[in-house]
């Protein structure tokens, strides 16, 4: 196994336009999962831990190399919350937001906030940069838009963000979970409302008739809340696996997304 170990992005890029098949390697709470099964045996592997360009944060730009740890003491709310739902201390220390955006596994705890805020995801090669909206990079199960020489530089959230944002996870056991169904609700003064879910879909799915329901009005009702359950359960497509049958995905979904409305709404 070759192992390259570039300290800035034009040296990471240069060596992905020699190697465009190389693993690539962040957290690797992902990958070493993988290659401990012998699921996977990379022969070119570029470790991105020392490239401090994919670790800045500036105002609307989150760097692929963020750590949750970070993201926990971040001005984002839902971001923070979800954040501290992952893993162990020492998973939230070395994971990144690039590596959950890359692996892109319907259960992907970071997603469900991207898609909420419509967030972009911003990727290079060598010569070139793309901004790509999260629906047009998060292709499928484990599938992205990223080709061939390409890395996640990171992602680029709007200018504006709604200070009303809330996260929820469901899963088997209270804490150290991959999610059986999460949720990310932002919610803007205006009554203006998004929802996105995760694990109850191929990829991170958005609910736009529960949406346009409760952003019609600044004071959501107990019936209007039924109704948004409702829809929600109607709008995910679910699988039954050996973490939950489609049946209870598709109704935890409806009262988790209910759930963290509530947390939005004024009291």
């Amino acid at each position: 196994m070759q192992i390259e170990r570039p300290r800035d992005l034009d040296e990471l890029l240069a060596g992905l336009d020699s190697h465009p098949e190389a693993t690539l390697l962040a957290g690797g709470t992902d990958l070493m999962v993988d290659v401990n099964l012998s699921h996977h045996r990379p022969e070119t592997v570029v470790a991105l831990r020392r490239v401090d360009d994919l670790a800045t944060w500036d105002d609307g730009f989150i760097g692929a190399g963020v750590t949750y740890a970070r993201m926990e003491a971040g001005p984002h709310p839902a971001l923070a919350q979800l954040a501290r739902t992952v893993g162990s201390p020492q998973i939230r220390a070395t994971g990144t937001i690039g590596g959950n955006l890359g692996t892109a596994s319907p259960a992907g705890d970071t997603l469900p906030f991207l898609a909420a805020v419509d967030a972009e995801v911003v990727v290079a090669s060598r010569g070139d940069r793309r901004r790509l909206r999260w629906e047009d990079f998060l292709l499928g199960p484990k599938h992205t838009a990223l080709r061939p020489g390409e890395v996640i530089v990171g992602v680029q959230l709007p200018e504006r963000l709604p200070q009303r944002q809330a996260f929820a996870k469901i899963g088997v056991r209270q804490a150290m979970v991959i999610a059986t169904v999460n949720c990310c609700v932002v919610r803007d003064e205006d009554g203006k409302t998004r929802i996105a879910l995760g694990a109850v879909g191929p990829t991170v799915v958005r609910t736009p008739a529960a949406e346009e329901l409760v952003s019609s009005q600044q004071q959501v009702s107990a019936t209007m809340l039924d109704e948004f359950q409702r829809l929600v359960s109607d709008d995910v497509t679910p699988i039954t696996d050996h973490r939950a049958t489609e049946r209870y995905r598709r109704h935890a979904a409806g009262v988790l997304a209910r759930r963290t409305l509530e947390r939005c709404l004024p009291r």
